[in-house]
């Protein structure tokens, strides 16, 4: 059978979902069997690394830098990236197709020992590799330890049900895709726990100049994500985001308007700065640039980019 598509993708049981996901909604909006869509794992560097965080080793880029060259040398046509993964700025020649529709955007927790952050232990330890994550539970409850957890979905929720650890965070999307859901012991309200730039988002990007491709993927492109993620991705690129400093956003779309809140935190949660409001849906990246300024105007120095 003729392949109509080549997708790229990294290898992980995480990164594997999403692209079959796309090549599905491929095949249904085409008609076409799902062997016409060839997934194809590249090994990305940020794979390679569990020994230390990504801030200390480069950050989002290395999730992605394998795929986008795989791109513009034509052994792939789309990648599929986790939207909380894709850097703000993408190589010239490659283009943000757009996204699927959003999964739960919100945080899981994981734990033996409580059913929410503020009912865990005096001094409970948390795995994460997830500064936003730590500082956000830091900011709730000062006394909790934080400490590296990498390793892939089944690895850290095993660590936190044996009690090796007192608990982890992990993103709903993600256990959802997995079909994990169940372990979640909680999942956290956006509203007292953002949310990771792009997270629950599945992003897709494509050759600039590859109107074939891109005119393939409009049908299963969803406006109401990609307009959400315009804003959040916005906010950070004003911000400079990157894995180095505590940084939340999440935006949703409703009767034609946008509503977005974002935080900038210090590492160890001892302050935190947001802003948010709503505009237009035609305003989404203006709104998440304006929030930013907000909060860079209130910033003291040394919080963004702080080790």
């Amino acid at each position: 059978m003729a392949v109509s598509l080549k997708i790229g993708t990294r290898g992980s049981p995480l990164a594997l979902a999403q692209a079959h996901e796309t090549r599905r909604r491929l095949a249904s909006a085409h008609r076409l069997p799902e062997e016409a869509f060839e997934i194809i794992v590249i090994k990305t560097t940020g794979d390679a690394i569990t020994d230390r965080p990504l801030s200390e080793a480069g950050g989002k880029g290395l999730f992605t830098k394998e795929l986008d060259i795989a791109q513009l040398e034509g052994r792939i046509d789309i990648a599929v990236h986790s939207g909380k993964d894709l850097p703000t700025a993408l190589p010239e020649g490659l283009t943000l197709a757009g996204f699927l529709p959003r999964e739960d955007a919100r945080d899981a927790l994981i734990s033996a020992r409580a059913t929410t952050v503020a009912g865990l232990p005096q001094g409970a330890v948390v795995g994460t590799a997830s500064l936003r994550r730590a500082a956000q539970v830091k900011r709730l409850r000062p006394d909790i330890e934080t400490i590296l957890l990498r390793g892939n979905v089944e690895t850290r929720l095993r660590k936190a049900e044996s009690g090796e650890i007192d608990a982890t965070l992990l993103a709903m999307a993600g256990l959802n895709r997995l079909g994990l859901a169940a372990r979640a012991t909680a999942a956290l309200p956006i509203e007292d726990f953002l949310p990771a730039v792009g997270q629950g988002a599945i992003a897709i990007c494509a050759r600039a100049q590859d109107a074939h491709t891109r005119q393939m993927l409009a049908p299963i492109i969803d406006a109401d994500t990609t307009i959400a993620l315009a804003c959040e991705r916005a906010f950070l690129a004003v911000l400079d985001g990157s894995c180095r400093t505590p940084i939340a956003g999440h935006a949703h779309v409703g009767a034609e308007r946008i509503y977005f809140r974002g935080l900038v935190l210090r590492t160890d949660g001892s302050q935190s700065f947001g802003a948010g409001g709503e505009a237009g849906v035609e305003d989404a990246a203006a709104l998440g640039e304006r929030a930013a300024r907000d909060i860079l105007a209130r910033l003291p120095p040394g919080v963004l980019g702080a080790a």
